[in-house]
């Protein structure tokens, strides 16, 4: 319906018959003027029915239409009563839009109000009203502006108040004792308070973004007044200049001639105790605050890099770092000079098995390496803790080693057959200050290594820490291997004067009868001998020497002995008696030596006394008795050449017997 002819009005065709081909579109002048053009009856008999079509489908439109004329008047009426109520709410509308600019208005006129309230209440340091004014930010929707304008607030009392203190601090400075550590300790509780006493004002205004936002704002107060009052003590206690007087004493020290004496030690300590408690204050502030952030549980996460970058990157922390190389120095020097000092004055203590020495490095060592553990830096700890290695490793070692250095020590020990009682306590002493001081240097590694455990324990701090001790362990090491080298230098002065006696052993005869036996049981041929030589060469040295070095000593003579009877009862020959006269001896020896030292001696006897079992045997064959699976609990020190060996001893045990032997 309303499309034109698809011959789009054209001409009827010549005949004037037939219409265009489609549908014309009716009620417009170019159909009325197309029908009174047409001829033929045909056409107008399509037309008609085109029409009539037209006119049915007109009617079914027209009807649908008056179908729809109810729901049209509802809506209609339904629109004309909306219209009375949009005018109302329109007019509605437009009062509270005027309501809303004036309440507004309102709005920006009482945060002017409080804002010059509070400014006011800032200006006069009236904390009450500036709470009761800071309040009102967060109803008024500014919580960020009242944020910073009460960290602001609290930023400028605490800088008003440190800057008090540090202008005193500066008024005194030509004083004797300047309160450092206590204008330190005061900037950093007023930190601390105004973080937890205004951690709920903080936390309303902005949540816990807020508290690490105050931490970060007045840390740079710590960072400008803390790096103040630290250069301000470097430059009272002219650290720079101690420090190159230190260097230059250390050169002058390598140098020909020497050169002048460097800071007085005691001084030096009084700096370092100082320096120990500045640090310590710096590092146990820091640690609570990052401690502090660590333990809020809502934060943006982004803060909190920011927040540890500013307690460990910023300027106080910097300035820190420079007064802890200047400790380093200052205890690298008190260290050296003071052991230096005991070994210097090193003198004999009555009632005491070693010297001054030894008790007083140690004791320098370990105050030390407390006060560096003390600081909780970690350089500091492995740069003093090097140092004492390396003292211990040289000049400690060197002092040591010169007192055993003792030329003809056989000649000064011994006077006219008697044992010099002062030499003898000058070498034991020497030998007794080796083996105290191994011990020591293990006790002071094993009290290092706890200490570091509880203040270092991340695992790169203590891989640095077991790296220097490693270098502890090497020194006490050095004293033990030197120790044994000393000891063995005293037993080879005294077995010259025993060698005599078991020289006569080889003249003694072990092809015993039974009265020989049982003579030799009244008198001794030979172990009291040795025995009496032993106790007046060696037992003498006992109440000098440290139990440690008592029982190395004897074992050593003991070594010495055995090794040479050994010998010497490889060569003879022996009846079964004589088997049992050995074996009566050793008993002897053991029993004598036993008591001589604390530590077991029968292992040192084993392989003679195994000699002495051999040769008591009945017959060849009993030794396949106590050998291989039949051993039990003992074990062979002897092999089967050597038991061969033992057993061709016997004047009695036939060659053929020994050699049948499966052993």
């Amino acid at each position: 319906m309303g499309a034109t002819p698809e011959s789009n009005g054209s001409a009827p065709d010549e005949d004037n018959g037939s219409a265009a081909g489609g549908s014309i579109d009716f009620g417009t002048a170019e159909a009325v003027e197309y029908v009174r053009s047409l001829t033929d009856v045909g056409a107008m008999t399509r037309l008609l029915h085109e029409c009539i079509a037209h006119q049915r489908a007109v009617d079914v439109e027209l009807d649908e239409l008056l179908s729809q004329r109810t729901d049209l008047d509802r809506h209609l009426l339904q629109l004309q009563r909306s219209s009375d109520v949009l005018d109302i709410v329109n007019s509605d509308a437009d009062y509270m839009l005027s309501n809303r600019d004036r309440l507004l208005a309102a709005k920006r006129q009482l945060e002017g109000i409080v804002r010059k309230k509070l400014s006011a209440a800032v200006d006069q340091r009236d904390h009450p009203a500036i709470l009761r004014f800071i309040r009102l930010f967060t109803p008024l929707g500014v919580e960020e502006e009242g944020l910073q304008v009460y960290v602001g607030y609290l930023k400028k009392v605490i800088a008003m108040r440190s800057r008090m203190e540090f202008e005193q601090l500066v008024d005194t400075m030509d004083q004797r004792d300047v309160n450092f550590v206590g204008c330190l300790t005061n900037l950093f509780k007023d930190i601390v308070l105004a973080i937890e006493e205004n951690s709920e004002i903080l936390s309303g205004l902005c949540g816990e973004d807020g508290i690490v936002y105050a931490i970060c704002e007045l840390q740079e107060e710590c960072d400008s007044r803390g790096s103040a009052i630290l250069n301000k003590y470097m430059e009272y206690r002219k650290l720079a200049k101690l420090s190159s007087e230190i260097n230059a004493h250390n050169t002058n020290l390598l140098a020909v001639g020497g050169g002048p004496e460097g800071p007085d030690p005691r001084e030096v300590e009084l700096y370092l105790e100082e320096i120990l408690s500045l640090m310590q204050l710096g590092e146990d502030y820091t640690e609570f605050m990052i401690s502090k952030i660590k333990g809020l549980t809502s934060v943006d996460p982004e803060l909190l890099p920011r927040a540890t970058k500013a307690f460990r990157s910023g300027s106080f922390s910097k300035v820190a770092q420079d007064l802890t190389g200047f400790y380093v120095i200052l205890e690298g020097f008190f260290m050296v000079e003071n052991v230096r000092k005991a070994i210097r004055i090193d003198e004999q203590v009555p009632d005491s098995l070693t010297t001054s020495m030894v008790d007083d490095v140690f004791y320098v060592l370990q105050s030390c390496l407390r006060r560096a553990i003390s600081t909780s830096n970690i350089s500091s700890v492995v740069a003093v803790l090097s140092g004492a290695s390396s003292l211990l490793g040289n000049e400690y070692h060197e002092a040591l080693q010169h007192k055993i250095r003792e030329p003809n020590l056989g000649a000064k020990l011994f006077f006219g057959g008697v044992g010099v009682q002062k030499t003898g306590t000058e070498i034991a002493t020497a030998l007794n200050n080796m083996d105290v001081s191994s011990e020591y240097v293990l006790k002071l590694k094993h009290e290092i290594e706890e200490q570091c455990a509880e203040v270092f324990p991340a695992p790169a701090d203590r891989e640095k820490v077991k790296s220097c001790l490693t270098e502890l362990s090497d020194s006490s090491n050095a004293f033990k291997q030197a120790l044994n080298a000393g000891i063995e230098q005293l037993v080879a002065t005294i077995t010259p004067r025993i060698r005599p006696v078991l020289d006569s052993v080889g003249t003694i005869s072990y092809e015993l009868s039974e009265a020989e036996y049982a003579d030799n049981e009244v008198n001794d041929p030979w172990v009291q001998r040795l025995l009496h030589a032993v106790e007046t060469n060696v037992a003498w040295l006992q109440p000098l020497m440290t139990a440690n070095n008592y029982d190395t000593f004897v074992h050593l003579v003991i070594d010495f002995l055995v090794k040479r009877l050994e010998v010497i009862m490889m060569q003879k020959r022996f009846s079964q008696l004589g088997g049992l006269q050995l074996d009566r001896d050793a008993r002897a020896l053991v029993s004598h030596f036993s008591v001589m030292t604390q530590r077991t001696v029968r292992d040192k006897f084993a392989r003679l006394t195994q000699m002495a079992t051999i040769l008591n045997l009945e017959k060849v064959s009993e030794i396949l008795d106590f050998w291989g699976e039949n051993s039990g609990p003992m074990t062979w020190r002897l092999t089967p050449a050597e038991v061969r060996r033992v057993l061709g001893l016997r004047v009695d045990f036939k060659p053929e017997a020994i050699a049948a032997l499966k052993l």
